[in-house]
């Protein structure tokens, strides 16, 4: 997938600080730069998003990971296998979101979140009232409602990624344990 708009030169302090934090500029940001607000609140938001602590931080990496399977943003799986790298998050785990049905990796509790991201991925969402009492039981009310919050950011994120053409930019290359692809792909580039 190509960029569908150029990218715009970000300031000099941002640059700097993005190639601290990731070792690259991340397209993504390069691209909303086109509109600083929109990019600056992006990023503020996001940041905010990232500080949430109710909810278990492995459960909302898988979350974000499967719903970035589903809609078909590598960038968001590539950068979401990184961060759970420094983030401590189990690697082996995290390779396998994009295939979750079929590893053996998981837990009860990590899969019925991952296909609570799925179904409110969907459109329309396909969220039960079964399910969401589930976890709601499991997960308890703070973190419940961080949990759909968090899924509902992730969605504006990889949706955004998608439509403006960002892919991924090689992040997750610097994991010691392969991204596994989606059932039915040769990679995680070819989720889209």
């Amino acid at each position: 997938m190509a960029l569908r708009l150029p990218k715009a030169e970000l300031p000099a302090e941002l640059e700097d600080d993005m190639i601290k934090q990731l070792g690259a500029v991340p397209e993504n940001v390069e691209v909303l730069w086109h509109s600083p607000g929109v990019a600056q609140d992006n990023l503020e938001f996001g940041g905010k998003v990232g500080a949430w602590n109710a909810a278990d931080p492995s459960l909302k990496s898988f979350a974000h990971m499967a719903v970035a399977a589903q809609v078909g943003c590598s960038w968001c799986l590539d950068v979401g296998y990184f961060h759970a790298q420094n983030e401590n998050l189990n690697l082996v785990k995290a390779s396998q979101v994009p295939r979750w049905r079929d590893s053996e990796v998981f837990t009860l509790l990590e899969r019925d979140v991952m296909g609570y991201a799925e179904a409110m991925t969907n459109t329309p969402p396909t969220v039960t009232d079964d399910q969401y009492a589930s976890l709601l039981e499991r997960l308890g009310p703070a973190a419940m409602v961080e949990l759909t919050a968090y899924i509902a950011y992730v969605n504006l994120a990889t949706r955004a990624n998608v439509a403006n053409g960002v892919s991924s930019q090689g992040f997750s290359e610097a994991c010691e344990i392969p991204l596994a692809g989606r059932p039915g792909t040769s990679d995680v580039a070819s989720t889209a």
